[in-house]
């Protein structure tokens, strides 16, 4: 078997909801991700950057439906990545603002995560990467991710400013 191309990337996300508004709310007025489109009150699109769309959000079968049980299968988190450690303070910053509920957080020497919940109770991780170079690795030069204590207050104190209205 052939391994994939290095720029082999994962393209976008697609939720079933309960609610589309309250779902919208999270992604775009929490997250920050912008609306790039809606079909009626069914489905909406967002993006960040301007690229058609990384998340996609829909009610057509799920309206008014409750998560999946602990114990099932399923989604075990969305991973959104953030280019620097200024814009992942501020995401953090944006969530605790909404009165959301952090679940965790971990330096993982590779990168530094926050773990969270959307409104349908889909699991939500906002990190950036650490460079390369930085990663930890074994005496071998393997890979040797940790999973430590990240320093939340010290994230926040780094939070680029929040963008005027």
């Amino acid at each position: 078997m052939s391994p994939l191309p290095p720029a082999t990337r994962i393209g976008h996300l697609h939720l079933k909801v309960a609610d589309l508004d309250r779902a919208i709310c999270f992604y775009s007025g929490v997250l920050g991700f912008d609306v790039t489109q809606r079909y009626g009150t069914q489905a909406a699109f967002l993006s960040a950057g301007g690229y058609h769309h990384h998340i996609g959000l829909n009610t057509w079968e799920s309206a008014g439906g409750t998560p999946p049980p602990p114990g099932h299968t399923g989604l075990f988190h969305t991973a959104i990545i953030f280019p620097d450690r200024a814009s992942l303070g501020a995401a953090l910053a944006r969530v605790i603002a909404a009165g959301i509920a952090i679940e965790g957080a971990a330096d993982h020497g590779v990168s530094e995560a926050v773990y969270l919940r959307d409104p349908d109770g889909n699991g939500v991780e906002l990190y950036r990467d650490r460079a390369p170079e930085d990663w930890p690795r074994d005496e071998q030069g393997n890979l040797a991710m940790v999973n430590r204590r990240l320093d939340l207050l010290a994230l926040l104190a780094e939070a680029e400013p929040p963008a005027s209205l």
